[in-house]
């Protein structure tokens, strides 16, 4: 029997960009939202439209620049929101508004403050309005998992009567349990008599460590689209991630009626780049794309891999786009392996003096370290495109620091800010205290320093340090990364990347309502 088509919906840019410091500058979404493209992703939610300047021109430029992908914008049940959106997607090949109210008691009553009756008229309203501006429109029932049953019905035939297309039913705040919310989606596409003119979807999150249990489980009882995002990214506990949504409906073709189009090779690289652009980091133990996914230390389990591999690995790591083949970079390695080795993890430069800028930051980490590691020219690469996108920035050009048993650390440096240097220095508890407060004696940002994190990039003690900063003002939560083998070097660099995204007013939390 032919496998119907499950839809990948993904919401890394607008739900996972939720998650407190993840938010990306618009040249940051755009490489995300390329490579989503690249993995197949069927819907691409490049953001919230109306939230802010900055996310109105993220959601314009992708929908410009995407081609393979619907791109989508959200919006809340109001003109504004909607038109907003639909101004934003103008450009786009295949476009979508995604418009949503809150159905649930507690929603209606607390922060809507709005009776059933009025929530169903807005809802109509709202999607009679979209679907005179674009053709695709989706609906969402905001805490669909808590809200009643026959309430559901009536909104949902009300809205795909109006026009939607695609009716999406979140577990907002993870509350749903695997059989109760699949039963719940079976018994609303039996219930509801127009139910066969729209595609039912589900968006979970992962509050009980079940977004994608709840998400697969849907799938059996007739759910057709899963929206999910990379790594599980996402507020709170996050999302399902779609890795392991894709993964496991790829790895049991026995059990599920569906099959993605999605091109599985390219997982673990759009991982790392996300992990990269927003600082989150992923559990060594982390599904499908941790560093140990695919690796075996108990005697037991090598033996069994090396004399049949299928004794313990289900999937390849291959199929995820772990390459046990590959060529080694190093200091001899010429400009066409570099830019060969960048094309296969899925990096594009936009101009030449990106290409060359990343090629010299190449050559320079390469009389470091003897061997250059894909997560090296992934960090290498983030760093050239950090300094490309942030126009009149502040940065680093001389930086010592001494450390000696018995006296506080200290720390001078030189920074560079629109053509002019400046020197500054400071002690501290630390190294790491005392950079961090030298720079705060010139910048005076008036921040507060929120997380500081360190992870090796890769393995050995040359590994590049790749550092995560993150830093708050006025309720302005940023995300600020450096790498370099020096780890104090990327300390200051990531601090300085914060400071530049903290300056830009567009930068603004893009948290308005959640789904």
């Amino acid at each position: 029997m032919k496998k119907q088509k499950l839809i990948i919906f993904d919401t890394t840019l607008r739900d996972g960009e939720q998650s407190p410091g993840a938010s990306m500058t618009r040249d940051e979404k755009l490489r995300v939202a390329k490579a989503l493209e690249k993995l197949r992703v069927d819907v691409i939610e490049a953001g919230f439209a109306v939230s802010s300047p900055g996310d109105f021109a993220s959601v314009k430029a992708i929908a410009e620049t995407i081609k393979d992908s619907t791109v989508c914008s959200l919006a809340r049940a109001k003109n504004q929101d909607i038109d907003s959106a639909a101004e934003a997607l103008k450009g786009a090949s295949s476009g979508r508004i995604h418009t949503f109210i809150a159905t649930s008691p507690i929603h209606m009553k607390y922060k809507l403050q709005m009776n059933p009756d009025q929530v169903f008229e807005q809802a109509v309203s709202a999607v009679k309005y979209a679907r005179n501006l674009i053709d695709d429109v989706e609906f969402s029932l905001e805490d669909a998992s808590r809200s009643d049953f026959d309430f559901m019905c009536r909104v949902i035939e009300g809205v795909i009567g109006a026009g939607a297309k695609t009716i999406n039913l979140p577990d907002t705040v993870g509350y749903g349990f695997p059989e109760e919310y699949a039963n719940t989606i079976g018994r609303l596409i039996e219930s509801i008599p127009n139910s066969d003119k729209a595609i039912f979807s589900v968006h979970c999150h992962n509050d009980l460590g079940l977004a994608v249990s709840n998400s697969l489980a849907a799938v059996m009882k007739g759910a057709r689209q899963i929206e999910c995002t990379i790594n599980g990214l996402g507020e709170r506990a996050g999302n399902a991630a779609l890795e392991e949504v894709v993964m496991a409906v790829r790895t049991r073709k026995d059990i599920f009626p569906v099959e993605t189009r999605i091109e599985t090779i390219h997982i673990t690289s759009t991982s790392r780049l996300v992990s990269s652009i927003t600082g989150f980091p992923v559990q060594p133990n982390k599904a499908i794309v941790g560093a140990n996914a695919f690796a075996h230390e108990s005697g037991i389990h090598q033996d069994g891999v090396l004399k049949f591999r299928e004794t313990y690995e289900i999937m390849s790591a291959q199929d995820v786009g772990l390459q046990t083949n590959k060529i080694v970079l190093g200091k001899l390695s010429g400009r066409a392996a570099f830019a060969a080795r960048l094309e296969e993890l899925g990096t594009h430069f936009e101009s030449k003096t990106e290409m060359n800028e990343a090629f010299a930051k190449f050559k320079d980490l390469a009389d470091k370290k003897r061997e250059i590691y894909d997560e090296d020219l992934q960090a290498l690469v983030s760093e050239v495109q950090l300094d490309e996108s942030n126009g009149d920035q502040i940065t680093l050009e001389a930086l010592e620091v001494i450390s000696k048993t018995g006296r506080p650390p200290s720390a001078t440096l030189t920074l560079k800010y629109k053509g002019e240097s400046y020197d500054s220095s400071s002690e501290g508890d630390g190294p790491v205290d005392a950079a961090f407060k030298a720079i705060e004696k010139l910048a005076k940002s008036d921040t507060e320093l929120k997380l500081y994190s360190v992870n090796a990039v890769t393995a050995g003690t040359d590994s590049q340090g790749e550092v995560t900063v993150r830093l708050e003002k006025g309720g302005r939560i940023v995300n600020g990364q450096g790498a370099d083998t020096d780890v104090l070097v990327a300390s200051v660099r990531a601090y300085l990347h914060a400071l530049n995204l903290i300056q830009n007013p567009d930068r603004l939390h893009p948290q308005l309502d959640g789904i």
